[in-house]
């Protein structure tokens, strides 16, 4: 006895589909490919960020003084940490040099323009965190409806030619519903694979952002600390 899937000519019931169940099944297909495509390479740029932050993270650590440090520690901003650190200590000194230009030194109007860049930087951040996310989350919810809109035109399509018929038998509409159907098990298999790595990618998104805003918090600390 075959089994099930054997018994299934996915490349003849393609070929028995009319122009539209074709084109939404091909549709399906790239999509499923783009989606794919855009997971991984979003998951290798969050690991590689990620390792960046670190190292960033710990040599910052190890510097007694942030707002002393060399102007090559503010022109990496590649790193997310790095554009944070560059906005906060640029717009420190900027106020620093406005307040002196007036001849009025206020400590608490640096660190507030420090706050300030740290929280643009980490808007902006956050921004290339979740780029792509709204393309996954369309394609996951997007491709069990496109499949089922297949699949009912090809069920009005089976019943349409049937009803010039005198006669109706399975035999008959067994082709069109197996073709309609097929697009509805092609959105299925591109939605629930995409669905899973979808919340993979978010979840791995919402603890770097966490991860960002705690290192702009402690950034912010101790700035105000050596302000002092």
């Amino acid at each position: 006895m075959l089994p099930p899937l054997a018994a299934i000519n996915i490349i003849e019931i393609f070929l028995q589909s009319d122009i539209v169940g074709q084109f939404i099944t091909v549709c399906l297909c790239v999509s499923s490919l783009v989606t794919w495509t855009v997971m991984f390479g979003k998951r290798n740029e969050m690991k590689r960020m990620g390792a960046l932050n670190l190292a960033f993270e710990a040599r910052l650590r190890d510097e007694r003084s942030l707002l002393d440090l060399p102007e090559s520690f503010r022109q990496r901003r590649a790193i997310p940490y790095g554009d944070l650190f560059a906005d906060a200590v640029e717009s420190y000194w900027r106020a620093d040099a406005i307040s002196r230009e007036r001849g009025d030194p206020d400590p608490r109007a640096r660190i507030e323009h420090a706050e300030n860049g740290l929280q643009r930087a980490l808007a902006r951040q956050t921004l290339r965190y979740e780029s792509s996310m709204i393309f996954l989350a369309s394609i996951v919810t997007g491709a069990p409806f496109l499949g089922l809109l297949g699949t009912v035109w090809g069920v009005m399509e089976s019943f349409s030619s049937v009803s010039t018929q005198q006669t109706a038998s399975i035999q008959a509409l067994a082709p069109g519903i197996s073709s309609a159907l097929m697009t509805t098990v092609a959105g299925l298999l591109v939605a629930i694979p995409s669905l899973f790595g979808y919340n993979y990618i978010l979840a791995h998104t919402k603890r770097l952002i966490t991860e960002l805003e705690n290192f702009a918090s402690s950034l912010a600390d101790r700035i105000e600390l050596e302000s002092k």
